[in-house]
Formats: structure tokens, C-alpha cells, sequence
């Protein structure tokens, strides 16, 4: 028990000197090297890391309207925010001819219109990425009224999109005909994404939700239909005439209603035919919204083919029989025919129903007015906002002109166009000031708008976000300053070199104890 006392008590001590000898001094310092370079390697590995995205995805939306198709290429980070994705809008491309309605008698035309557009949109996105990009058809209140006329003629439509797509490069998603509620609300998310009401990106250039932001109402008038869209001072009292959306991790309650034949293009055709029930001829009719010493020949087909005329054929309907009609460029008798179209007896006065019988909630806070509003404002050389009282002026001096005088003032004409803008401005007088009930004190809070930055405000842009919803998200990838093999093999390398280090220093240290021992035994052994 002494001797093994005296044993711990001097292994230090030996060991201090055997660790002063060459072999030793070496050995330290590989153990000294290999736990600097491990902890050195760590920290790097763990503090040099880079977070890489994912990269892009891309989204192809076609918005298959009454009287146009246009493509829209949207794309987003992989990763997302909040399970929707940031959206931002790279391509648009606008097919030439009608919209898909129009083929209903010979689908297979389809193609040939869709390839150009198609083959821009292969051009910009990556080759490797076409696979994995879906594609989207939404059409919307033209085929709704096909499909109500002549259902078969619809599906025969359709078909031939799904067959034109499944020769294509991309993921085809499906055609389907999207309900006026849901038009409207789209693109109600369209306004409020683009005008920033749903994100923004704070200090640190990461995205947040806009604190105590008032959402925008939406006004769209297309070509067949016309939507509004709004939350309501109290969305619990109008719970039964909103849709719930959700964006970015919230809700929203917003009403939304589609007037079905109150487009701009369907509600022209129905004035055509008032005005032929009106007219002492079936040949020669006066058209007091059409410009001064204008003429042209429609075809009945033209305006009593559509769905919205039905009711109001003649007896004596003939497809093909030619109707002359003549602009006469009187701006008061235009007003008057244009509110022949409203229906405001049905409400009999209640301040929650508009037109025609709806209930509608009353409009409140700032609006943007796209698509048709915007096109037939900035014809009238208006934009943004502006007074009512400069909206009447102006419609009233475009409507006194000539079909001369307009060729000069249109900075873009087009005889399609041109001829209906009168109109077009009367119909979104009665409808917005009439209809919706907007006066000189709450007009100068719509705001008409075609787009925000490079992003057209459109039904599809918020079709394709609530689409993202469903499209799963892809985790971030990491980049390490060393591949995980590389490291793993250094950090076991040098932690067995340390191992290895300080086992040959015990060992040195256990040697040179027992010799010392044995040198000492050998003393007290030596004979006197």
C-alpha cells in the first residue's frame, strides 16, 4: 500500500520529465494540432453554411375569355411563404383571334392560334424545368353562356384544349369553366397581392404581413360578364353572400357577385337589339351611341346568336339577313337607350340590391377597376383618379365627335374598339353610379388601373396564387464549405490522430515510471 502510494505521487513527476524528451514534445504537438483542426473544422462547417433556394417555379395560366385568349407565365420561389407562393408575373402573351366560345363549330382550329403563343412561352422557361411546369385553362363567362346554349358544343371544346395540351411539353392540368364567384374573387386577390395588401417586405428584405392594411375592392368588366368584389363593413351580418379565402396564413370574408350578360360585349349586343325592336325597319337602324357618319352591316346571327339576346329575337329571325347600322353621335338619346338595360325596378328601392333583383352589400373604402373599365377610361384620355364630373364631361365630348374626328383622337385605333367606347363609357356610368351606387363623393376612391409594375391585373394572376395552396413546397437547400464525406473523414482522421497522440504519451509516461522502479530495485539489491 506505501509503495503504491509513493507510485501515484511520483507518476507526475516522471511524467513531467519523460514529457521533456524529444519523442513526447512531438507527440503533443500532433494532439495540441489535431484538436485545434477539429474545432477549427466544426466551426467553419457550422458557421459557414450557405441556406440556398430551391430556385424557381413556373406556372402557366391560359385566361380563355369571351372575346380573347391571353397567356400568363407566373413564377415563385420553390420554397414558398406561408404555404402561398410569392407569384410574380414574367410572360404574357395575348393568342391572336376570338376567344375559344367562338370555335364551337369547328374545335380543331384551337391549335394553330395557341402554337404561337405556346412556343414563346417554351423559349422562356428552362427546358429542364418544362416537365414540372403545370398548365392551367380557365375559361370564364363566354363559355359559360356556351355552355348553357349548347353543352355538348362546350365539352367538344374543351376536349379539343386537353387534346392540344397533352402534345405539349408541360404538366396540363386540366380546362375547366370557372363560375362568375369564383372570376370575381380571383381577381380580387390579383388587385390586393399586386397593391401590396397582403405582404411587403419589411427592413431585412423578408416578407411580412402589412400591419392594420385595408384591403381594395375589385370591379372587372369583361366581355360576357362584369364582377365586384369587396369585403363589407360587417362580413358577419352579409356571412351568406361571402366566400372565405385564405392567403398567407389569413382569412378573409369577401363578397363577390358576377352579373351574367352585363360584359361589355354581351351588353352591346343587347342594345343592337333594342334598338332594331325599336326601329320602323329591319334594314337601316339609327345607333345614337355609334360616332356621327359611321355605318356598318351586322349580321343578326351577330347580336341574336348569343345567349343574352334570346329572348328579344324577332319573329321573323334570319342568321344571315344584314342589319345596316348607322352612328348618329347623339351622347343624351345614348344614355337613355343604355339604361333601357338595367333592370333598377326590381329592387323597388332597397338600399342592399343594386340591379336586377341582387343583394349587395353597400360598397365601401378604395376600388380598382381593370380589364374593360381601364381600356374605355383611357380612351376617354382619363386615368387613375379622377371626379365624376370629369368622367360625364369627358364621356360627353367623346360622344359628340365624328368617326372622323376619332380616328385623329385615338392614340390606338381600332374600328371595333373605337366605335363602342361611347357606349362602353355610358355603360359603366349607369352601372358604377346607377348600379353599384357610387356618387361625386365616394367615385374618386375607384381607382382604374390596367397593371401594377409588369403584372396585368387579371382573374388569373389570384387563380394561381390560391393554386399554389395545393402545390407542394420544397425544402431549403444547404451548402456546406466541405462535403459531408470530406468532413466526416477529417474530423475521424484527426480525432483518432489525437486518440493515438495521447495513448503513446500515457504509454511514455507508464514506461518511464517502470524503469525508474526497476532502477531502484536494482540499488537495493546490489551486495555491500
Amino acid at each position: 500500500l506505501l509503495n503504491s502510494f509513493k507510485f501515484l505521487k511520483c507518476f507526475p513527476f516522471c511524467c513531467f520529465r519523460m514529457l521533456t524528451r524529444t519523442p513526447s514534445i512531438v507527440a503533443q504537438v500532433f494532439l495540441l494540432l489535431s484538436i485545434v483542426l477539429v474545432i477549427a473544422i466544426a466551426v467553419i462547417q457550422i458557421n459557414q453554411q450557405q441556406i440556398l433556394s430551391p430556385g424557381l417555379k413556373y406556372g402557366i395560366v391560359l385566361d380563355a375569355g369571351s372575346s380573347r385568349t391571353t397567356v400568363y407565365v407566373y413564377e415563385w420561389p420553390a420554397e414558398k411563404e406561408n404555404n402561398t407562393g410569392v407569384v410574380s408575373q414574367t410572360f404574357k402573351c395575348n393568342v391572336k383571334g376570338p376567344g375559344i366560345s367562338s370555335y364551337e363549330s369547328n374545335p380543331g382550329a384551337l391549335a394553330k392560334p395557341l402554337d404561337d403563343c405556346l412556343n414563346k412561352v417554351k423559349e422562356r422557361i428552362p427546358v429542364h424545368l418544362h416537365k414540372n411546369t403545370s398548365v392551367y385553362l380557365g375559361a370564364t363567362a363566354g363559355m359559360r353562356l356556351l355552355r348553357l346554349q349548347n353543352e355538348s358544343a362546350a365539352n367538344e371544346v374543351l376536349a379539343s384544349v386537353q387534346n392540344y395540351f397533352r402534345a405539349q411539353p408541360f404538366e396540363f392540368r386540366g380546362a375547366q369553366i370557372i363560375t362568375g364567384p369564383e372570376e370575381g374573387v380571383y381577381g380580387w386577390i390579383t388587385a390586393n397581392y399586386l397593391m401590396g395588401n397582403f405582404l411587403e417586405r419589411n427592413l431585412w428584405r423578408t416578407w411580412i404581413h402589412p400591419y392594420r392594411k385595408e384591403t381594395m375592392g375589385a370591379l372587372d368588366l369583361g366581355g360576357a360578364s362584369t364582377q365586384i368584389s369587396f369585403i363589407p363593413e360587417d362580413p358577419e351580418e352579409h356571412f351568406n353572400s361571402t366566400l372565405q379565402v385564405k392567403l398567407y396564413g389569413y382569412n378573409y370574408n369577401v363578397y363577390t357577385h358576377s352579373y351574367q350578360c352585363y360584359g361589355r360585349d354581351e351588353a352591346e349586343k343587347r342594345l343592337l337589339a333594342f334598338l332594331l325592336q325599336k326601329s320602323n325597319t329591319s334594314i337601316n337602324v339609327d345607333n345614337p351611341c355609334y360616332p356621327q357618319n359611321y355605318s356598318t352591316a351586322l349580321t343578326m346571327k351577330y347580336f341574336f346568336g348569343s345567349l343574352c339576346t334570346q329572348s328579344l329575337r324577332p319573329a321573323n329571325y334570319y342568321p344571315d339577313q344584314l342589319v345596316n347600322f348607322h352612328g348618329t353621335g347623339d351622347p343624351g338619346l345614348c344614355q337613355e337607350m343604355v339604361g333601357l338595360l338595367f333592370n333598377f325596378t326590381a329592387c323597388r328601392d332597397r338600399e342592399d340590391c343594386p340591379f336586377n333583383g341582387i343583394h349587395q352589400p353597400k360598397a365601401n373604402g378604395n376600388f380598382v377597376a381593370f380589364s374593360g373599365f381601364y381600356y374605355t377610361i383611357n380612351a376617354l384620355n382619363l386615368s387613375g383618379h379622377f371626379s365624376l364630373d370629369d368622367f360625364n364631361s369627358s364621356m360627353w365630348v367623346f360622344c359628340s365627335q365624328s368617326w372622323a374626328q376619332l380616328q385623329v383622337m385615338l392614340p390606338k385605333f381600332e374600328e371595333i374598339y373605337a366605335r363602342s367606347y361611347c357606349f362602353s363609357a355610358n355603360f359603366i356610368y349607369y352601372l358604377l353610379v346607377r348600379g353599384y351606387n357610387f356618387n361625386a363623393e365616394t367615385w374618386p376612391q375607384i381607382h382604374f388601373q390596367k397593371e401594377v409594375g409588369n403584372s396585368s391585373i387579371a382573374w388569373s394572376l389570384g387563380y394561381m396564387l390560391s393554386l399554389t395552396n395545393m402545390i407542394p413546397a420544397e425544402g431549403k437547400l444547404i451548402q456546406l464549405p466541405l462535403k459531408p464525406s470530406l468532413f466526416a473523414g477529417l474530423l475521424v482522421f484527426l480525432t483518432a490522430t489525437a486518440l493515438l497522440c495521447l495513448l503513446f504519451l500515457v504509454y511514455l509516461c507508464i514506461v518511464s515510471h517502470n524503469r525508474k522502479n526497476i532502477t531502484r530495485v536494482e540499488h537495493v539489491f546490489i551486495p555491500e
